[in-house]
């Protein structure tokens, strides 16, 4: 079959599927411009898939932004810098059900059904490029280059969505939902320890999730800190651009060995994560975060390969000094001198920490405030995580923020401590992408219940015309 093939089998099953059946949302007047029923904010594989999941509802005057060029959006021909997926080849996370949407028939579809068979992973360019062709071929409404600013609530339930970049055409968006569908720092920001933002020029140093110009670092040593995945990506990445070496410090005495989600996977946690007691999510997510994530075997094996690569294994930095060229940093295992470091220690999730969120963010419950968990497993890092709905509702700690965050979704890295393994994580995704649709269109429904319910009891329009005077 090839791609053309392809592309009308998935034209064929959406007929068969009825997917052009008019919509049933009450239109919005607004005398400041047009209301969409929901802009979704981000237009990676989570926001493909919920705009989707969204017209499959029967919504269609919606919306998604992206702040990034056409076929830049997430972090795939980005900052990414693995080889292959993590995951396993055989997720379907964006398909809903539809055998002619999944990867492996757009893979087959070009390469044919021994080249799946072969493949171990998806490799990561390949991914970028699946996302593409089914942004297209479903024709879902994106717009690019696209910056969400502020969010602004409003007495009469419509956000005002400030925005900038190339692709604006005007400077707010209205929208009765918004769903934020930001990614892995959408919940928050990447974090780097104060010791090197304090101590070092900023050209010393850069995090994971920057652009890296690895050109320049050809010849150079080059430290990286943290040991999960990404570290070990950054590490072989910059061994293939020519680094002379690698220096990667963790902090543990060993390595991670164990993935927790090869368990979750399977065990029916995933998809049920929203039935589960605050008790036993908290505790969840706690063992999750503990464990951390290792490496790919293959990742390591390819890294650890080459000549230029040193592994130090119980050496936190406990210090870092500039020499004008290159930078000193000092560990319990010695001092050691680097021309640049990579910093591979995730991020912090905060709704504090979202400038979009600068006019509602107080309002926003965190878990903190709803479960206090046994001190043996507290977390602060947890803690700060937003308290979500079951359908990833934005919920209040107050009267006051009830209905300033009625309409506001995130399906985030935030969602993870409420929703388990939903928005960050293909593993998830087959399960919570409806439920995420599903929410939004309760709410619309919902908000207009009373509308609904008055035009059926008005509705009179005859549908039989035979003559019953015989």
């Amino acid at each position: 079959m090839s791609l053309e093939a392809l592309n009308e089998r998935v034209k064929q099953d959406l007929s068969y599927l009825v997917m052009d059946s008019p919509d049933w949302v009450r239109p919005v007047s607004h005398p400041d411009g047009h209301v969409y029923d929901a802009v979704i904010v981000g237009g990676g594989q989570c926001g493909l898939g919920i705009a989707f999941g969204l017209l499959r509802e029967r919504i269609s005057n919606i919306l998604v932004i992206d702040e990034n060029e056409e076929g830049l959006e997430g972090p795939w021909v980005t900052y990414a810098r693995m080889i292959t997926l993590r995951t396993p080849k055989q997720l379907t996370p964006l398909d809903f059900g539809i055998p002619s949407l999944t990867f492996r028939s757009w893979w087959e579809a070009q390469f044919g059904e021994q080249s799946w068979e072969a493949i171990d992973k998806i490799p990561r360019g390949d991914w970028m490029n699946y996302l593409r062709w089914y942004r297209k071929v479903l024709g879902l409404p994106v717009r690019n280059q696209v910056k969400l600013n502020v969010i602004e609530p409003s007495k009469d339930g419509i956000y005002r969505l400030s925005v900038g970049g190339d692709g604006t055409r005007s400077g707010t968006l209205l929208a009765r939902k918004v769903i934020l569908s930001t990614g892995i720092q959408g919940g928050g920001k990447w974090y780097i320890p104060p010791m090197i933002t304090e101590k070092l020029p900023k050209k010393r140093y850069a995090h994971t999730s920057e652009l890296i110009d690895f050109d320049r670092l050809k010849g150079k040593k080059i430290a990286i800190l943290g040991g999960g995945a990404s570290a070990f990506d950054n590490a072989n990445y910059a061994l293939t651009k020519g680094a002379a070496e690698v220096h990667v410090f963790v902090r543990r005495k060993e390595l991670p060995r164990v993935n927790p989600i090869r368990q979750l996977e399977p065990s029916g946690l995933i998809e049920h994560f929203h039935m589960l007691a605050d008790a036993e999510k908290y505790a969840i997510m706690a063992h999750f975060f503990k464990l951390n994530q290792p490496p790919t075997n293959d990742m390591f094996a390819r890294a650890s390969s080459w000549p230029g690569f040193r592994l130090h294994l119980g050496s936190p930095w406990l210090d870092v000094v500039d020499s004008g060229d290159s930078a000193s940093v000092k560990t319990p295992q010695g001092t050691f001198t680097f021309d640049f470091l990579i910093i591979s220690t995730g991020l912090r999730t905060d709704p504090a920490l979202r400038p979009e969120l600068e006019l509602v963010e107080s309002h926003i419950a965190r878990w903190s405030d709803r479960y206090n968990a046994p001190e043996e497993i507290k977390n602060p890092v947890l803690d700060a995580h937003p308290y979500l709905s079951p359908g990833f509702s934005l919920l209040s700690r107050d009267e006051e923020g009830k209905k300033l965050l009625h309409g506001l979704f995130a399906f985030n890295y935030s969602a993870m401590i409420s929703c388990g393994l939903s928005a960050s994580a293909l593993s998830g995704m087959k399960y919570s992408l409806p439920r995420i649709a599903q929410a939004v269109a309760d709410e619309l429904f919902s908000d207009d219940r009373n509308d609904h319910i008055k035009n059926f009891f008005s509705y009179n329009e005859p549908e039989f015309i035979g003559n019953d005077n015989k």
